[in-house]
C-alpha cells in the first residue's frame, strides 16, 4: 500500500502542474499570446483523455496474456519512466510549439498508468477497496497540494527547467515503487468457503 501511495503522489504531482501551471509557463515562460496559449495549453488534456481510456485497455491486454502482475505493474513502471524523459526534453526545447506537443505527450504517457493505480487498488484489498484506494488517493492529494506551491517556488528561485526537473525525479522514484507492488498479494487472504482459520 506503501509503494503504491507513493507512487500515486508521483503521479498526481505531476498531473496538477499541469493542471495549475501549464497555461502560465506556456503564456510567462514560453511567450506565448494569451489565445495561442490557450489553445496549446489544451493538448495535455487531450492527451490525459486518451491515454487514460488506452492505459486501461492495454493493462487489461496485458494481465490477459502474460499475467495480473505484468498487466499491472509493467505498463505504469515504464509509462512513469517515460513520463520523466519526455518531462525534460520538453522543458528544454527551445520552440515553443514542441515543447508544447513533447509536454503534451508527457503527461499522456503519465495517463496510461492511471486506471492501473485503482485497478491495483481492488485487487489487492477485495473488501478493503475503499480504506485502500482512499490512502491511494490521500498520496495523490497531498501530492497536488504539494505541486501548488512547491512548482512556483522552485520556479521562481531555480528556474521552471529545475521544476521540470523535480517533477521528473519524483515519478522516475514513482516509478521504481511499482517494483514493490504485486497485485496477487492480497491485503487479506481469501479463506475458502468452508475452511476454518487457525
Amino acid at each position: 500500500i506503501f509503494a503504491l501511495t507513493v507512487s500515486y503522489f508521483s503521479f498526481a504531482y505531476v498531473a496538477w502542474m499541469f493542471f495549475a501551471w501549464i497555461y502560465i509557463y506556456m503564456a510567462q515562460v514560453r511567450g506565448l499570446n494569451l489565445k495561442t496559449s490557450a489553445i496549446y495549453s489544451m493538448f495535455p488534456f487531450i492527451a490525459m483523455t486518451v491515454g487514460c481510456l488506452l492505459g486501461g485497455v492495454v493493462s487489461d491486454w496485458i494481465a490477459a496474456r502474460f499475467g495480473l502482475r505484468m498487466g499491472r505493474c509493467l505498463l505504469p513502471g515504464i509509462a512513469l519512466a517515460l513520463t520523466a524523459v519526455l518531462l525534460l526534453l520538453g522543458s528544454s526545447a527551445h520552440d515553443s510549439q514542441t515543447a508544447a506537443l513533447v509536454l503534451a505527450s508527457a503527461v499522456g504517457v503519465l495517463y496510461l498508468a492511471q486506471s492501473n493505480f485503482w485497478a491495483v487498488s481492488a485487487d489487492i484489498a477485495g473488501e478493503y477497496t475503499g480504506i485502500v484506494s482512499g490512502m491511494m488517493n490521500m498520496g495523490g492529494q497531498i501530492g497536488g497540494a504539494c505541486t501548488a506551491s512547491l512548482t512556483p517556488w522552485i520556479a521562481m528561485h531555480y528556474g521552471w527547467n529545475m521544476a521540470f526537473v523535480a517533477s521528473a525525479t519524483l515519478v522516475v522514484i514513482g516509478s521504481l515503487a511499482w517494483i514493490a507492488i504485486d497485485p496477487n498479494r492480497l491485503l487479506v487472504p481469501i479463506v475458502p468457503t468452508g475452511a476454518t482459520e487457525d
